[in-house]
C-alpha cells in the first residue's frame, strides 16, 4: 500500500472516530447536569482526536500535492 493510500485510510479511520467523539460529546450536553463529571474526559478526548483527524487531513492534502 503506497503512502498515499495509508494516509486515505488513516483520514477515513480519523473521521469515523471523530464523528462518534462528537456524538458522544453531543449525547454528554443533552444529559446535563447529569455526569457533568465526565465533560473534561469526553471534552479531551474529542479535542484530540479532531485534532489528529486535522493533521492527517493537512499531511493527505500535502501528500496530494506532491503525488500530482
Amino acid at each position: 500500500m503506497s503512502d498515499l493510500e495509508e494516509l486515505q485510510k488513516t483520514v477515513r479511520k480519523l473521521n469515523s472516530r471523530a464523528g462518534t467523539a462528537k456524538m458522544e460529546l453531543h449525547d454528554l450536553s443533552e444529559d446535563l447536569p447529569i455526569n457533568w463529571t465526565e465533560i473534561k474526559a469526553v471534552a479531551e478526548k474529542t479535542y484530540n482526536v479532531f485534532a489528529e483527524l486535522d493533521a492527517a487531513k493537512k499531511a493527505l492534502a500535502a501528500a496530494e500535492k506532491a503525488h500530482a
